[in-house]
């Protein structure tokens, strides 16, 4: 179908395909040197001490919870409001996710009162989500972890750009994972990049990365190296030249359009608040600076989402859902235990995320408003 006004969009032009271009003819494709001029580059816009490019945020959630030496019977703290991937990451690694719920209709990330409940002597690590670019409570989260001595991964596939008190979200906790997913702040079409300011936990990260190989196919091609060894079972989670091509030309649009989104965002906000309580409008108060990923909305309790999306569907206007609950689907009902989840399970219910991209017009924002206030009435 194609539609009048997308979800999402790609800021995408003449620096990308020359970018792309110049790798073709370096005849150099896997990863080499473009790759690591991405790395250091992200590494210095998010602040981190070390950005290692891997083949997806998948990948480089699984490749941190190896890293951090998550062991089977090892329990690890994650939100059910999340991707998918974020929960399988850690069942990758052989530990079992147990859920928390988020802290409010206005807040939706993770509840470090719900962290909390759920701590035992098999917790080993939290993985917080930050949920459509807005930061979880870093703070609360990093004193649970320091009391009970917990390993703290942040899923930042959201948040590139994003910060909380001048902080880049991905480098509170010891490590950070973001994406490159189509979809995302900085697109690619797929990969993602690890940070870590320990300079141990990237050394390893590397390593496993790449088959625990003890030499890069790059170094050896630059002569560096003639053979290597294996040092432990590892992964084929490289990124390649050319997806890193276009992220060093991303990476330098990344601020002008993440404002670009908070400005849209504010906006919506403004138009939307008029349709009065009946209609929640998450994170329109919220500590730190947003990467503006997503722009969900809650109907109002008892409005037939199905029916709202098609109206809004049938005026050319794309919508989606940002999440359906991990502890729903069916693989994981079964195999994952879990406790209560109230708050999720209400916005769950009601979540529909309307367009938000940099190249979306003020003029759009205003058709997609008027869609929604007549999809409330008809729903």
């Amino acid at each position: 179908m194609t539609w009048n006004i997308a979800l999402a969009d790609l800021d995408l032009g003449q620096a990308e395909e020359d970018a792309v271009l110049a790798v073709l003819r370096s005849r150099w494709l896997t990863s080499g040197e473009v790759t690591r001029r991405f790395e250091e580059a992200f590494a210095g816009q998010v602040g981190a001490r070390h950005a290692v490019a891997v083949s997806n945020a998948t990948a480089g959630l699984h490749l941190a919870c190896v890293v951090a030496g998550l062991q089977p019977g090892d329990e690890v703290i994650v939100p059910s409001l999340t991707f998918v991937a974020t929960v399988a990451a850690i069942l990758y690694a052989g530990a079992k996710p147990v859920f928390a719920d988020i802290v409010s209709e206005t807040d939706l990330t993770v509840s470090p009162q719900s962290i909390a409940e759920r701590i035992t002597a098999r917790t080993r690590a939290i993985v917080p989500m930050h949920y459509g670019g807005y930061a979880c409570d870093m703070d609360a989260i990093l004193a649970l972890a320091g009391k009970h001595g917990l390993v703290v991964i942040e899923d930042a596939a959201h948040a590139p750009g994003a910060s909380l008190d001048g902080r880049g979200l991905g480098t509170w906790g010891r490590a950070g994972v973001f994406s490159f997913f189509s979809n995302k702040n900085l697109a690619t079409g797929e990969g993602g990049m690890l940070v870590t300011d320990d300079d141990e936990f990237a050394r390893r990260a590397r390593l496993l990365g790449s088959h625990a190989m003890t030499s890069l196919t790059w170094d050896r091609h630059q002569g560096h190296a003639w053979s290597y060894d294996v040092t432990e079972v590892g992964f084929n989670y490289r990124l390649d030249e050319i997806r890193s091509a276009i992220g060093l030309v991303q990476l330098e649009k990344l601020e002008r359009n993440n404002q670009r989104r908070r400005s849209l965002t504010g906006l919506y906000h403004r138009e939307l608040s008029i349709e009065g309580p009946g209609l929640g409008l998450p994170f329109v108060k919220h500590r730190g600076q947003s990467a503006g990923h997503l722009m969900p909305i809650l109907l109002p309790p008892g409005k037939d989402r199905i029916k709202f999306m098609e109206h809004m569907k049938s005026k050319g206007i794309q919508t989606s859902i940002h999440y359906p609950p991990a502890h729903g689907f069916s693989y994981y009902r079964v195999a994952v235990e879990h406790q209560s989840l109230p708050v999720t399970e209400d916005v769950a219910a009601r979540e529909v995320t309307l367009p938000l991209h940099p190249l979306l017009s003020e003029a759009q924002v205003g058709e997609v408003v008027a869609a929604v206030r007549a999809a409330l009435r008809e729903s």
